[in-house]
């Protein structure tokens, strides 16, 4: 991929009853600095829908393996999925263009330990939204770090 190209992400934190905890869209940190996204504004209404009709196969996939990282679990088009399940029964989906499994399974396990950091917040209980700039400054922080 050329650094000139532009890419997007979306990320989506699905709880254990398939409602939607958190979502961020976001650009690459090649962009130069900004993370905007450029997703067309079609893509930004399909992102989503695209996330969440793999929830189904992150059930399937789930307990075919013991690690959390599932890796790359669906295709669209040129974009893909790549999960990442929780002790909780929580989905952490990212909607990328070809990235480095390394960095999105990185990116995952240090999202994985923010979430936990929320989770034993008295102020929050389970499947509830995450309103918190703090938590949306963070994961922007560590997108920039490994995506």
């Amino acid at each position: 991929m050329s650094d000139s190209r532009k890419e997007s992400l979306y990320l989506a934190i699905i709880g254990s009853k398939d409602n939607a905890i958190y979502s961020l869209e976001f650009g690459t940190s090649r962009q130069g600095g900004e993370g905007v996204s450029k997703f067309t504004p079609d893509m930004k209404q399909l992102c989503p829908f695209i996330v969440h009709s793999s929830l189904d196969i992150v059930d399937e996939v789930q307990w075919t393996t013991p690690t959390m990282y599932l890796k790359v679990i669906d295709k669209f088009y040129n974009y893909y999925v790549s999960a990442f399940v929780t002790a909780g029964n929580i989905k952490f989906l990212l909607l990328h263009e070809n990235r480095a499994e390394d960095s999105i399974r990185q990116f995952f396990q240090e999202l994985y330990d923010l979430y936990t950091k929320t989770l034993i917040s008295p102020f929050y209980s389970v499947n509830q939204t995450i309103t918190s700039k703090n938590f949306d400054h963070r994961v922007r922080n560590l997108a920039k770090k490994y995506l």
